[in-house]
């Protein structure tokens, strides 16, 4: 009997645990021929594709997990280093479920896995990584045991020059502009990948100077944590912008995946504005399509889609919700506030590398500075998350909608559950509340057509949540 209990760090999504105590070799052989055995349920998989992140612990895991694939009679094909929308191209191009190793942002103790079927389709609790969990676990109890008449290859292959060439296709970046970039990696997996991609080491140069920030891959992240969406580690891309003189700055989070973009001034690009200005690019190429946007990107988001002929469609925060809307309605692109950026063209996957190309090519295909070309893309004022500990979530969500949104309320006021609580007033204003997958927090986001009117809700909606 192990004393590792899988439920402590299986998530929704993903795998996340911290190394060795929860997440080890053992655990991550448990976890190869697990997916391979559920996935087998479905049809018949001859082939699975590894890819793994710069953390100290990545390369054993993942050669742990190809061995208990193995042994469940899969071949394997190891593309060793990459980023998760890397893994997302592998699944995709080569039509073979993948395993992403990587805790993204989270701190060095942290690693995990990412699953994805062939495609790049996504698995999450709800759609094979709980039976995967549950095998994976009887396998470590010493109840199951992995087999196969005939064990599986492990060979390698490098996929980035794939990789790099693919994303060349979908973005012409040929003609822009010259422009200065400043990327910051965050010693994470950008610092790999750029150069591929928007560099010279495997493909012909672009009218780009890249300034490289903390690109030497390091899973300890000795700089700052390759989290861009806390403010604190945006702060010496910033400065470097305006240092440098450059054009735009672009930060990665540890594992690629999410982009955040820094205008010529050193101030944020909103993910929303964003999410607006890569959907009118996509609805060039595709006029009319569906957009995809969460419930707390900026109300511009849907405006703009709308203005420029496509159809929004709202959806729950979670990449899980926005892949299945993306499948379930043909949409052509998705945006989420948190940086993840959806496309059909990447099997509806998110890369944050895609989202990035598409922000050079509209700044490079004119001649206004980012700060005044996103401006039309900004027209709210937005609070941020403020998270609240609380005892009783479900009882605060009640007790603000019957505050905000009850009988008292002025006309106008309009209220729905799609993900929590979110309030919408006549003067464009709306706040949404919801609870934590995983902890007692309440996340609040309010926007609002003025500074003023955004600190008014937020207040008031911090009176109740913070009351008792």
């Amino acid at each position: 009997m192990s004393d590792v209990r899988l439920t402590d760090f299986v998530k929704a999504y993903d795998v996340r645990g911290t190394v060795p105590d929860q997440l080890d070799t053992a655990v991550s052989r448990a976890f190869g021929a697990a997916f391979v055995r559920v996935l087998r349920r479905e049809g018949p998989i001859s082939s699975i594709v590894i890819v793994h992140d710069m953390r100290p612990s990545s390369p054993d895991l993942a050669n742990a997990f190809a061995d208990g694939a193995a042994t469940e009679g899969a071949d394997v094909i190891m593309a060793g280093l990459g980023s998760t929308d890397m893994a997302y191209f592998a699944a995709g191009s080569l039509d073979m479920p993948g395993a992403m190793f990587t805790a993204s942002h989270n701190p060095a103790k942290y690693n995990g896995i990412k699953l994805c079927r062939a495609a790049a389709l996504p698995i999450g609790l709800d759609t094979g990584l709980a039976d995967i969990r549950d095998i994976a676990q009887a396998i470590l109890d010493g109840t199951d045991t992995p087999h196969a008449d005939m064990p599986g290859t492990v060979t390698e292959r490098d996929l980035l020059g794939p990789y790099a060439a693919h994303l060349r296709s979908l973005v012409d970046l040929t003609g822009i502009r010259p422009l200065k970039v400043v990327v910051d990696a965050g010693n994470g997996m950008a610092g790999y990948t750029v150069p591929a991609v928007l560099g010279d080491e495997k493909l012909d140069p672009l009218p780009l100077s890249i300034e490289p920030l903390y690109f030497e891959l390091d899973g300890t992240f000795p700089n700052h944590e390759a989290n861009p969406l806390e403010p604190k580690n945006l702060v010496d891309l910033q400065a470097a912008v305006v240092e440098h003189g450059a054009d735009i700055g672009l930060a990665f989070d540890g594992d690629a995946d999410r982009c955040f973009v820094i205008d010529e001034n050193g101030a944020p690009v909103s993910p929303s504005a964003v999410t607006a200005l890569v959907a009118t690019r996509e609805l060039a190429k595709h006029p009319g399509a569906v957009v995809i946007h969460n419930l707390i990107t900026s109300s511009a988001v849907p405006e703009i889609i709308a203005e420029n002929g496509g159809t929004p469609v709202r959806t729950r925060v979670g990449h899980s919700f926005i892949k299945a809307e993306m499948a379930r309605t043909g949409a052509v692109f998705g945006g989420e506030h948190s940086a993840h950026y959806y496309f059909k063209d990447f099997w509806g996957a998110d890369t944050g590398m895609l989202a990035a190309m598409h922000m050079l090519a509209a700044l490079g295909g004119q001649s206004l500075p980012l700060s005044e070309f996103a401006a039309r893309f900004e027209r709210y004022v937005a609070s941020g998350e403020i998270n609240t500990t609380v005892a009783d979530p479900v009882g605060k969500l009640a007790d603000v909608e019957a505050t905000l949104a009850g009988p008292d309320a002025r006309d106008g006021v309009t209220a729905d559950h799609l993900d929590g609580l979110t309030v919408r007033y006549a003067d464009g204003g709306w706040l949404n509340l919801r609870p934590s997958n995983t902890e007692p927090l309440l996340r609040l986001n309010v926007e609002a057509p003025s500074r003023e009117r955004m600190a008014q809700l937020r207040d008031a909606a911090l009176a109740v949540v913070r009351t008792g």
